[in-house]
C-alpha cells in the first residue's frame, strides 16, 4: 500500500513540475517575444517590400533653324498589357485581347499591325517583299514555301485561338499575337497595344478593369507632328524596339518597350534626341506608400535644331509645285516639237555654300508625315511615288551641266587653259561617226563654251582628256558615292567602263565623248549637282551636304554642340584660276535667252548657272540647272530638275527672291534679340 503510495506521489510531482516548467518555457518565450523581438514580429505581420518604377523619358524635339517646333511631344494615354497580370493561358488571354480591341473600337481606336496578311479569306499576302516575307515565316517557324493559310494555321493552333471566333476575330487575334512576337512580349517585357487613346477609351476600360487581367492605362510622351509639310522625306518617325533589334540596342542601354527613332532625322539623331528614363524607388508597408523616392533622374533627350527654315522651305515647294502646275504656259512652237506631256515630277536643292547646310529640299508629288503616319497603304499607292525624295533619291543624268566637270578636269590636267581654243563647225567627225553642235562656234575657249554649252568643245576636250580622266573629277565632286547627308540618299553611279561592265553594256568609243557632256550613262541626284555647284563656289573645296545645324537642351536653353562643317575633298585648281574660268561661262551663261520676268540680270548681283537638257529613258528629255549666288560672293548654291520638261531655270529667280526674304527675316530676328 505504501509503495503503492510513493509511486502515485512520484507522478503527480513530475506531472506538476513539467507543467511549472513549461510554463516558465511559455512565460520566457512570450517575455522575448513582447519585450526582445517585438519589432521582429511586427515587422512579419505589417510586410514591407520595395519595387523599382520606371519614369519615362521625354524624347528631344527637332525644330528649325529658328527653334520652331517641326516635331515636338504631347501627354497621351497609352494601352499597355503588363506581362505579370497578363492570364498566362493562351485561350484566357485571347479572350482578354478581343474584349480589350472592343473597347477600342467603339471608341474610334483601331491599332495597326505587321501581320501580312490579308484580313479575310481567301488570305493573300500584302507584300511582294520576298525578304520581308522569309522574315515572316522564319518568325512563326516556317519554311519558305508556307502558304498564308499554312502561317494563319500556325498561329491559331499555337496560341490555341478557338474556332468559334468569326473569322474577322480569328485575324485579329493572329495579329496581336504576331506584334508581340516582334516586340518580345515576355515577363521582363511589357506590350503597347494602342497609343494616344481618347478620354472616353480610358474612362470604360479604367472602369473594367477587373475583367481585363494585365490591361493597364499609362500616361506616356508621345510624338507629335507641329508641321507635317517640312521635309517630311527627311525628319522620318519613330517606332517600337522589335525582337531582331534587341539585342543591339540594348548593348546601347535601351529597354525592349522604348521607342526609338526608325528613319529620317528621328534615326540619324537618335543619340542626341533619345532620354534616359529615370527610376522611382516606391516602400509599401501593409498596402500603403511609406515613401516614394526619386533613385535615378530622368534625363530628357536633347533638342535637334535644323538648317531648314521652315518658311523658305515651303517657299521652295510652292516654287516647284507652281512651275509644274504652269508648264503649260511656258511652251513656245520649239517646245511643242519635242512633243514634250505632262510633266508631274521635279525636285530642288537649296544648300548654304558656305557650309553646306541645306536650306531647304522640295520634291514633287510630296506628302505630310500625318499622312504618311495615318495612311501610309495610300501613299504607296499613289501616282508618281510621292513617297520617293527625288531630291536625294531620284536618280538623273546630269547633261550640260556635267560640263562644269568636264571643264574643271581638262584645266586641272593642264590639257587645256582659260584661254585655249578647239574650233567648233557645229559637225564633228569622231571614228566614223558624225556628232552635232547647238551651233557653229568658230574657235571657242572656255569661257563662252559654258555660255553656249558648246558640245564640241568638250568632245575635243575629252579626247585628250580620257574617260579616267573625267571620272576622277567625277569622284571629286562626289559624283558616284553617297553625299554624306545624315538621312542618306542614293549613291547613283559614275559613266565609264567599270560601270558599264558591271550593268553588262557595251563600251563605245563614242562613249567618252557622250560622257563628257553628261549624257550616256550617268546618274547623279539633285543634292549632288547641288554639292557640284557649291564646290565651284569654294573654289575646288567640297563640303558635305548637313541637315542638323546644332544640338540644344531639351527647352532650348543651353546649346550643347554646334555640328562643325565636313570638308570632303579639295579639288587643286583655285590657285591657277580654274575656277574663276568655269565662274565666269556660268555668270554670262545667266544672261543668255531668258525673258525679262525671268532674268537674272537684274537682280543688283551677278549669278552663275549652267543648265542642261539630258535625253533621260523613256522621256524625250530632262530640264537640269545648277547655280549659285552672289557669284562675287556665294551665300547659296542650288540644283533643280523637271522631268520631261524644260524651262526649269525659270524658276531660278522665285528661289532667290525667297532666298532675299529668308534672309531679311533672319536679319531682323537677329536685330531684335
Amino acid at each position: 500500500m505504501k509503495r503503492k503510495s510513493f509511486s502515485l506521489y512520484l507522478k503527480s510531482t513530475l506531472l506538476v513540475t513539467a507543467a511549472l516548467s513549461a510554463c516558465c518555457l511559455c512565460g520566457y518565450r512570450l517575455m522575448k517575444i513582447q519585450l526582445v523581438d517585438s519589432e521582429s514580429y511586427t515587422n512579419r505581420k505589417y510586410s514591407t517590400y520595395r519595387y523599382d518604377q520606371v519614369i519615362e523619358a521625354t524624347r528631344g524635339e527637332i525644330v528649325d533653324i529658328n527653334g520652331a517646333s517641326i516635331v515636338e511631344n504631347k501627354v497621351g494615354y497609352s494601352v499597355i498589357i503588363e506581362p505579370e497580370q497578363f492570364p498566362k493561358h493562351y485561350a484566357a488571354g485571347n479572350a482578354v485581347l478581343i474584349e480589350i480591341t472592343k473597347m477600342l473600337k467603339q471608341c474610334g481606336v483601331e491599332p495597326e499591325f505587321s501581320l501580312p496578311i490579308s484580313k479575310s479569306a481567301p488570305y493573300t499576302f500584302t507584300t511582294k517583299d520576298e525578304d520581308a516575307l522569309e522574315y515572316f515565316k522564319n518568325k512563326l517557324g516556317l519554311n519558305v514555301y508556307a502558304t498564308t493559310d499554312n502561317c494563319m494555321d500556325k498561329l491559331i493552333t499555337d496560341y490555341e485561338i478557338a474556332a468559334d471566333y468569326t473569322q474577322e476575330q480569328q485575324w485579329l487575334l493572329c495579329a496581336i499575337r504576331y506584334e508581340m512576337i516582334l516586340r518580345g512580349f515576355s515577363m521582363n517585357n511589357r506590350f503597347t497595344l494602342a497609343e494616344d487613346i481618347p478620354f472616353s477609351a480610358i474612362t470604360e476600360i479604367k472602369e473594367s478593369g477587373i475583367s481585363l487581367p494585365g490591361v493597364e492605362i499609362v500616361e506616356m510622351p508621345l510624338r507629335s507632328i507641329a508641321q507635317d509639310d517640312v521635309i517630311p522625306h527627311e525628319i522620318g518617325t519613330v517606332g517600337p524596339i522589335y525582337a531582331e533589334e534587341y539585342e543591339a540596342y540594348a548593348e546601347k542601354g535601351y529597354d525592349m518597350d522604348d521607342v526609338v527613332g526608325k528613319s529620317g532625322i528621328e534615326q540619324a539623331c537618335e543619340e542626341y534626341l533619345r532620354g534616359h528614363d529615370g527610376t522611382k524607388t516606391i516602400s509599401v508597408r501593409n498596402g500603403e506608400v511609406l515613401s516614394a523616392e526619386i533613385t535615378t533622374p530622368v534625363e530628357s533627350g536633347n533638342t535637334v535644331m535644323l538648317t531648314v527654315d521652315s518658311t523658305f522651305q515651303r517657299d521652295l515647294q510652292k516654287i516647284l509645285e507652281d512651275f509644274i502646275k504652269n508648264f503649260d504656259s511656258l511652251r513656245d512652237e520649239k517646245t511643242e516639237k519635242l512633243k514634250l506631256g505632262e510633266i508631274t515630277n521635279g525636285a530642288l536643292v537649296v544648300l548654304d555654300a558656305r557650309d553646306g547646310g541645306v536650306l531647304g529640299l522640295a520634291t514633287c508629288p510630296t506628302y505630310d508625315l500625318t499622312t504618311y503616319i495615318e495612311d501610309y497603304e495610300s501613299l504607296l499607292k499613289a501616282e508618281n511615288e510621292p513617297l520617293v525624295n527625288r531630291a536625294t533619291l531620284g536618280l538623273y543624268r546630269p547633261g550640260s551641266t556635267f560640263k562644269t566637270i568636264t571643264a574643271t578636269a581638262g584645266m586641272c590636267e593642264g590639257i587645256v587653259s582659260g584661254y585655249s581654243t578647239y574650233y567648233c563647225g557645229q559637225l564633228y567627225e569622231f571614228r566614223g561617226h558624225t556628232y552635232q553642235c547647238t551651233g557653229g562656234h568658230a574657235d571657242i575657249s572656255v569661257i563662252p563654251a559654258l555660255q553656249h554649252s558648246c558640245n564640241i568643245y568638250f568632245y575635243k576636250l575629252s579626247e585628250d582628256l580620257t574617260i579616267d580622266n573625267i571620272s576622277k573629277y567625277a569622284k571629286m565632286y562626289g559624283l558616284g558615292q553617297p553625299t554624306g547627308l545624315e538621312t542618306g540618299g542614293a549613291a547613283g553611279h559614275l559613266s565609264d567602263m567599270d560601270y558599264y561592265e558591271e550593268a553588262g553594256l557595251t563600251w563605245t568609243v563614242g562613249e567618252v565623248l557622250q560622257s563628257a557632256i553628261g549624257q550616256s550613262e550617268w546618274a547623279v541626284s539633285p543634292l549632288h549637282m547641288a554639292v557640284v555647284a557649291s564646290t565651284i563656289a569654294n573654289e575646288g573645296v567640297r563640303y558635305e551636304p548637313h541637315l542638323v545645324d546644332s544640338i540644344w537642351d531639351y527647352n532650348l536653353e543651353h546649346k550643347i554642340q554646334d555640328i562643325e562643317p565636313t570638308i570632303a575633298e579639295t579639288i587643286p585648281g583655285a590657285e591657277n584660276g580654274v575656277f574663276d574660268f568655269i565662274e565666269q561661262g556660268m555668270v554670262a551663261a545667266s544672261t543668255t535667252n531668258m525673258p525679262y520676268e525671268y532674268s537674272l540680270g537684274n537682280l543688283g548681283y551677278s549669278v552663275a548657272i549652267k543648265t542642261g537638257t539630258p535625253e533621260q529613258g523613256s522621256r524625250v528629255q530632262d530640264s537640269f540647272f545648277i547655280g549659285y549666288a552672289p557669284a562675287e560672293n556665294p551665300e547659296i548654291a542650288f540644283a533643280g530638275v523637271i522631268e520631261g520638261g524644260e524651262y526649269s531655270k525659270y524658276m531660278i529667280r522665285s528661289i532667290l527672291e525667297a532666298y532675299e526674304s529668308y534672309k531679311g527675316r533672319m536679319n531682323t530676328a537677329q536685330s531684335s534679340e
